[in-house]
């Protein structure tokens, strides 16, 4: 058996665009060039039956190490929790009020982006602060 080498992570939403650039912000991505052809992604999209301008979007790693962020439009509107959520790594190797204050700079820093925080789960030594980005996927800062 082969292993897979790579692999991206899809997001249902209503404003691709709109969500990608907010997750490019949280994790430091980057929007990758337009398609060959085309000087920007306008260009592109105005390119594109009607229907299908602004469906998708999607956001790079530019280390190249993390996966890539894909963003498809969906009519339909988030209903219930996610059944699979990101970690966004602010805290690895801190532990106690230390860590507590990484992942509480981090949650600052996200909430003017739109992010909502939910709740802190904390006993002490480990935390962990559960939040919405701006479709309301939930993700934790960890």
């Amino acid at each position: 058996m082969s292993s897979i080498k790579q692999f991206q992570v899809t997001f249902d939403c209503a404003e691709p665009e709109r969500l990608a650039r907010f997750w490019c912000e949280v994790l430091g991505y980057v929007v990758p060039p337009p398609p060959a052809g085309f000087a920007t992604w306008d260009d592109f999209n105005r390119s594109q039956a009607p229907e299908d301008q602004g469906s998708w979007f999607a956001c790079i790693d530019p280390s190249g190490v993390g996966p890539r962020l894909y963003f498809q439009r969906v009519p339909e509107g988030k209903v219930a929790k996610n059944r699979l959520h990101l970690d966004v790594r602010v805290g690895t190797g801190l532990v106690g009020e230390e860590r507590l204050a990484a992942l509480e700079a981090e949650c600052a820093r996200l909430v003017p982006l739109g992010a909502v925080r939910v709740r802190l789960l904390y006993d002490g030594n480990d935390s962990c602060i559960v939040m919405q980005d701006i479709e309301g996927n939930e993700f934790c800062l960890d």
